[in-house]
């Protein structure tokens, strides 16, 4: 998840909801002495007294409460300690704390057991509320923690997914090269032999594991597996480019284009009377398009299809990104772009805070 999670069980988070319960309730009482006429120093001391005491009973309940429950301990004995342990802190602190106003404090008129009572009665409340606002803040964290789980599932399955996808890529591609190798071993041996050293180059890209390559380097790749083509057919197979300059630093899928050059092979003839001819072109809605002529095989091979079903896939896992497949006169295919990958844009980021700071 792109947010923080949600950690209210520590001690800074304890100090600031006892802070600010505190004053919340102290305001009240501060409302109290403001229509009292007698606002003297009696009063004025007493109120710092009672500010101070439930700042701390707060803080002491909140910090047994998040320790307890950080301890990963059984529902059922955490909410014995959580209840049980603050209300023994609650009426301990509160006698002790009601004990020493009556012997240390300048005296109030009133009783001394109605003193202790109301007292009594207060801390009640503020432990109420620690207990109401803790058993919150547990839930939340219990939610966004199961939220979080769930997230880090779908990210791991989309992760499988796009890993078993890819792993069906590689043998498709080794399969047709070796059909490749296949038609020309006895009709031209030196063509094969050729073709043996070549493909040893563009299997060092194909078996990469790279999820991401530059648009440049999945040209020079498909220009290579195109070199392997034109050994098997000749002039018959041609492949025209047409790229702008700028889009060579953006982001592709590996083995995407070879990938659709080899559908069209698979599915078109291919003779001297049928030239297939490929254009591979960028457009100004940074996208790469793949277009051949049509000129369909009365059989076609088995498997195909595939690659470009995965492609697809693999581009909606990774990227959140459609193809566009068009079939008029021509066959066309169009790739996205990527412009920016999210850790060369996070690097910019950091980069351009850290200037900034600099200033």
């Amino acid at each position: 998840m792109k947010n923080r999670v949600f950690q209210p069980f520590t001690s800074a988070s304890a100090i600031r909801l006892s802070l600010t319960i505190t004053i919340f309730l102290n305001a009240l009482m501060l409302l109290g002495y403001v229509y009292n006429t007698d606002f003297g120093w009696t009063n004025r001391v007493r109120l710092f007294y009672t500010f101070l005491t439930d700042f701390v009973l707060l803080y002491l309940l909140y910090m047994l409460n998040f320790k307890t429950i950080l301890q990963n301990w059984k529902k059922s004995t955490m909410m014995w300690i959580i209840c049980g342990g603050s209300l023994v802190i609650s009426i301990t602190f509160s006698l002790i704390i009601s004990n020493f106003a009556i012997n240390f404090l300048p005296a109030v008129p009133f009783p001394e057991n109605l003193q202790i009572l109301s007292n009594l009665f207060k801390d009640i409340i503020v432990y109420i509320i620690v207990l109401l606002s803790t058993f919150l803040f547990a839930s939340l964290a219990e939610r966004q923690k199961a939220l979080l789980e769930n997230e880090q599932l779908i990210v791991e399955n989309i992760r499988i997914r796009y890993e078993v996808l890819k792993n069906q890529v590689d043998p498709h591609f080794l399969f047709n090269s070796l059909n490749t190798l296949d038609g020309l071993i006895g009709v031209d041996n030196d063509k094969a032999h050729e073709f043996v050293q070549n493909i040893s180059s563009v299997f060092r890209y194909a078996i990469g594991n790279k999820e991401i390559m530059h648009l440049d380097e999945e040209l020079d790749f498909t220009e290579a597996y195109a070199s392997l083509m034109k050994i098997r057919y000749g002039e018959n197979f041609q492949i025209r480019y047409n790229i702008e300059e700028k889009y060579r630093k953006y982001f592709i899928m590996p083995i995407s284009l070879q990938l659709l050059v080899e559908n069209a092979i698979k599915h078109n003839v291919i003779s001297n009377k049928h030239s297939l001819i490929i254009t591979i072109e960028t457009t100004p809605n940074d996208t790469i398009r793949v277009l051949n002529n049509i000129q369909p095989k009365s059989e076609v091979e088995a498997g195909t299809g595939i690659g470009l079903a995965n492609l697809t896939e693999r581009y909606k896992l990774l990227f959140q990104k459609e193809l566009s497949i068009t079939q008029t006169d021509v066959f066309c295919v169009e790739i996205p772009l990527i412009k920016e990958l999210e850790t060369t844009k996070s690097q910019k980021q950091s980069t351009n805070e850290s200037r900034y700071c600099r200033r």
